[in-house]
């Protein structure tokens, strides 16, 4: 029998790959055929001649179009890998970057493996931070609080699809809503760090995150502040309060976290040789206990 002729209109995965895809970045191009068609980057390498449907060519071309006017691929494809989860991704929560992975290191180097702890993630959003920390410390019970009910209902998605079930959800600001005396071994946070205004704001992802996740008061600083002035109160004594902050931040942090009365003070770079991440441990004594 003959071999059936391709349809004209028809094209293939290599094709779409190849003739489409000129105005956006080829990896970002494949992690969108990717999720179109619902498979691995192992099947766009050996099915480069599998067609696409009519319905499918149409999907991607409309992510094409999106990504060439600046959306961010996370949100075109509902999801983003983070640390060693994938995670559902949308625009009410802000998109995991690589350096929050060093927050998390960090926490996880301050969280035993082998006992109970409790740990305190302010601002989950996608829940990256909590869910990953919660993974990977399996007797540790982990709070996760963020004062968008929208962004909870993502992260509650996502430590259900990872089956993680030591991580409760709290909806508040900052320390608000947390039970009477609770307190932790470790706090960590990625708050909005990002002054008004910034004309940061106007490039790139950030133009299509939400400000709720990105911009704070006192030109950046209103949330970091509330976070370290009133952390002692939740804090076990020697526990640790991690936080992520801006490029420029981590001078004024560690100036914070003395003023508040913690010690072991400490910033840690990420890849790029940027102070990125700032803590310290709550000592015997602590400003916020006279206040």
């Amino acid at each position: 029998m003959p071999e059936q002729a391709k349809p004209c209109n028809a094209i293939t995965v290599g094709e779409a790959l190849q003739n489409w895809t000129q105005q956006v970045d080829r990896l970002e191009a494949r992690w969108m055929l990717q999720s179109v068609l619902a498979v691995n980057s192992a099947f766009l390498i050996a099915h480069a001649d599998r067609e696409l449907s009519p319905t499918e060519a149409a999907r991607f071309r409309q992510m094409l179009k999106r990504r060439a006017a600046g959306e961010p691929v996370a949100y075109l494809t509902g999801e983003r890998g983070f640390y060693d989860l994938i995670l559902k991704i949308t625009p009410d929560v802000l998109i995991p970057r690589p350096e929050t992975e060093l927050l998390v290191e960090t926490a996880l180097s301050n969280i035993a493996l082998d006992r109970c702890s409790r740990v305190l993630d302010l601002g989950t959003g996608s829940g990256a931070i909590a869910l990953t920390i919660a993974k990977h410390r399996p007797l540790a019970q982990v709070t996760a609080v963020d004062l968008s009910s929208r962004a909870l209902a993502v992260a509650h998605e996502n430590a259900q699809a990872h089956a993680v079930d030591n991580v409760t959800f709290v909806q508040g600001d900052w320390y608000s809503n947390l039970p009477a005396g609770e307190t932790f071994d470790v706090i960590v946070a990625n708050p909005p760090y990002i002054a008004e205004g910034d004309p940061h704001l106007a490039q790139g992802d950030l133009r299509f995150e939400p400000d709720l996740a990105l911009v704070a008061k006192h030109n950046g600083w209103d949330c970091i502040r509330q976070i370290i002035t009133h952390a002692a109160g939740y804090l076990h004594r020697d526990g640790w309060l991690l936080l992520e902050h801006g490029y420029d931040q981590a001078g004024t942090c560690r100036e914070l976290l003395e003023q508040a009365g913690f010690a072991s003070i400490f910033s840690r770079t990420d890849l790029a040789g940027i102070e990125r991440v700032s803590g310290g441990q709550r000592g015997s004594f602590s400003i916020a206990e006279c206040l």
